[in-house]
């Protein structure tokens, strides 16, 4: 048995949990399709990032392939079985369960083959009006005629024969599908009482392409799609210009090399064959779906009001003491406060930069951007705190990926507004989730910090499942305070941090120094524990660790989003060792980490995961919550996940995504039953007793 799942196997099988929601019989219908739509957007990213870099591996020089101890070919034949295989499944997924579901709650998605006579002149008006200026049709003639695609874009490749000649010739042709200009899907007239009909904009298209060319009769139409190579490849470098390299390598990133043809799997070889002539694709390059690309459009399908088809709503709980405040910095003062996303309102982390804008004794607001809301209250209150005469800064992370030009743009508008802007560094990222508030009391400076696992963003706020606490603690606030000097001076701080672990300075080690403590507990006969929920493990040297610490008697729990590139469960190796995944409606981001300490725990909240880039290669911050109340709250959190058994998944050496079943309990749904034990805990707050316990 190996000691490690390669990580993008593991990934792979954590969007195929995601798959398996569209699949779930108690998902409402139109969250079935949203579950599509996440893993197709999923995948297409991992395809631009991750397969990309297989690929160029797989075809470098062996001076290159020295440097690593794996076979990017075989990782990459891998990889493309399992996708083959869940695209199969999804199309399995979408024919057989969805369209019929959708049909029996009166939405038909309907064949261009079977549109009437009606519908047939609707659609050809549709095309001439709409959709004849964006088709760009093009006559292919093998690689003399080679038209540049976009990458993601749809198109319809078409196989043809002239009318004007005596024998049956193919020709080719390409159209573009042009779903970035409008709607993908077509709403159709319908004389059905209590119907609606649904026609695919590719079959749109399908249907009157013969409209593009009368001179010939249309043999077989099939969709494809190219993937583009989207890593920025800018040096790790120390010099030069960053913000320069990266605008420029933007620009790149629509033109990159082809890493991926998704074609209809219906197309004959022949038509293969020569589109891969064409375009240069070879086989390492393909991957066969179904009829429709580009699932991710199914986040924009029509709802038609059918409100019982989706999630029934769960309103974000206020909390009082802090929205309802004449001013945030009185109740910080007074006891650290915690928040819990999207339990929780947002709307006190705003108001905490809308007060410190307002507020006449603030004097200074820091923050770290790493992805921003387009439309951002947070931004704005930023930008009026200038006028009020505060001294602002936010350190801007312009290498978040896909989101670069969103903070370039942000960074721009923000000088432009008086705020100070730090940019990246070149050779790392600054992942922490920071914010700093320095407030005049009393003829004296005093600093107010929030500390979280996930970014300052509105809009992610209400989806991800994330910890935020804001603290007056002078223990937490002088380090927060370093940390900001760090990225705005580049001067490594003269002080070690002794609360705080940050990246680049002693993050991992401080990790590392917890396990052991657990370790040599554990050889005294002492009780040692560990529950650790991230989004991601991989990090070789932490997994020994915790093998271990498996080894020496520690019984570890592991909540897992994504990557788990350790293997749970094995004999002589990490039989103490229990990992499971939570996929349901919110996306899990928080990273929680509690150590039992000899029946005083500890807890710890951070932007880290245990990724090589997030130990190794990222300004990531990992910090204790020194508030008892609120480490028994975070520890009944993680309680309740653990009890999960409806949308737990258990983590194997075989990948199988079990589900986690107990028949002799009730139905513990964790999102469900945190979002009303929060809303207990901010009408009563109060405690139960047993919350005092170390997860078990």
């Amino acid at each position: 048995m190996a000691k490690y799942i390669h990580r993008d196997v593991s990934w792979l099988s954590f969007n195929y949990r995601v798959l398996q929601e569209a699949k779930d019989p108690s998902v409402p219908l139109l969250e079935k399709l949203k579950f599509l739509a996440i893993y197709s957007s999923n995948l297409d990213e991992f395809f631009r990032i991750r397969v990309a870099n297989h690929r160029n591996l797989a075809r470098a020089d062996k001076s290159t392939l020295k440097n690593i101890d794996y076979s990017p070919e075989i990782v990459l034949r891998e990889i493309l079985n399992i996708a083959n295989n869940q695209q199969k499944e999804f199309s399995t997924i979408f024919e057989k369960n969805i369209l019929p579901e959708l049909k029996k709650n009166g939405v038909q998605v309907i064949s261009w083959r079977n549109l009437n006579r009606e519908q047939v002149e609707y659609v050809d008006t549709y095309f001439n009006e709409y959709l004849l200026p964006f088709v760009q049709p093009v006559i292919l003639a093998g690689k003399k005629i080679k038209p540049f695609l976009n990458n993601g874009a749809l198109y319809l490749a078409l196989h043809m024969h002239s009318k004007e000649s005596s024998k049956p010739i193919s020709e080719y042709a390409i159209v573009k599908i042009p779903s970035d200009h409008l709607s993908r899907f077509v709403e159709l007239p319908c004389k059905i009482t209590g119907v609606k009909q649904v026609l695919m904009l590719d079959d749109a298209v399908r249907h009157s392409v013969r409209l593009i060319f009368p001179g010939y009769n249309i043999q077989d139409s099939y969709s494809i799609k190219l993937t583009r190579d989207a890593e920025l490849y800018i040096d790790d470098e120390y010099s030069g210009d960053l913000i320069s390299k990266i605008k420029k390598s933007l620009n790149k990133r629509s033109i990159g090399v082809a890493s991926r043809m998704v074609y209809d799997r219906n197309m004959p070889k022949h038509f293969l064959q020569y589109l891969m002539n064409v375009f240069e694709i070879d086989e390492l390059d393909l991957l066969p779906e179904g009829r429709y690309h580009n699932n991710s459009d199914f986040f924009k399908f029509p709802s038609f009001n059918l409100a019982h088809l989706k999630d029934p709503t769960l309103t974000p709980i206020k909390i009082e003491d802090l929205e309802e405040a004449d001013s945030i910095f009185d109740r910080i003062k007074e006891k650290d406060q915690l928040i819990h996303m999207p339990y929780h309102s947002y709307e006190s982390v705003v108001k905490f930069f809308e007060d410190a804008a307002a507020d006449p004794d603030v004097t200074h607001i820091k923050i770290i951007q790493y992805r921003v809301a387009k439309i951002s209250r947070i931004m704005m209150a930023i930008k009026n705190a200038v006028k009020s005469g505060k001294q602002v800064s936010t350190f801007i992370e312009v290498k978040a990926r896909f989101d670069e030009e969103a903070n370039l743009q942000w960074g721009e508008e923000l000088e432009k507004a008086g705020v100070s802007v730090y940019y990246s560094m070149p050779g790392f990222k600054v992942h922490s989730k920071l914010a700093l508030v320095r407030r005049l009391e009393d003829g004296r400076p005093n600093l107010y910090a929030y500390l979280g696992t996930g970014n300052f963003h509105e809009d992610t706020a209400k989806i991800y499942t994330d910890f935020g606490i804001f603290t007056n603690d002078k223990r937490i606030t002088s380090e927060v305070a370093r940390v900001f000097t760090f990225l705005e001076t580049k001067q490594r701080p003269s002080h070690p941090f002794e609360f705080l672990g940050v990246g680049l300075f002693n993050l991992k080690e401080k990790f590392i120094s917890l396990i052991k403590r657990e370790i040599e507990n554990a050889k005294k006969g002492k009780k040692a524990r560990m529950t650790l929920k991230m989004n991601s493990i991989q990090d070789e040297e932490m997994i020994n660790y915790l093998y271990e610490a498996s080894k020496a008697g520690v019984r570890i729990k592991l909540i897992i989003r994504g990557i788990c590139s350790l293997v749970p469960g094995q004999k002589d190796l990490s039989e103490n060792i229990e990992a499971i995944s939570i996929v349901d409606r919110f996306l899990e981001h928080s990273r929680v980490f509690v150590f039992h300490n000899d029946g005083q725990p500890e807890v710890y909240l951070s932007s880290a995961d245990w990724m090589v880039r997030n130990l190794h290669f990222r300004v990531e911050t990992l910090f204790p919550v020194l508030d008892t109340d609120l480490a028994k709250t975070i520890i009944t959190c993680l309680n309740i996940q653990l009890n999960d058994n409806v949308k737990s998944r258990v983590l194997d050496a075989k990948l199988s995504n079990r589900y986690k079943k107990n028949k002799d309990d009730i139905a513990v749904r964790s999102q469900i039953e945190t979002y009303y034990f929060i809303k207990r805990r901010e009408e009563s707050r109060l405690i139960p007793d047993k919350t005092t316990e170390n997860p078990k």
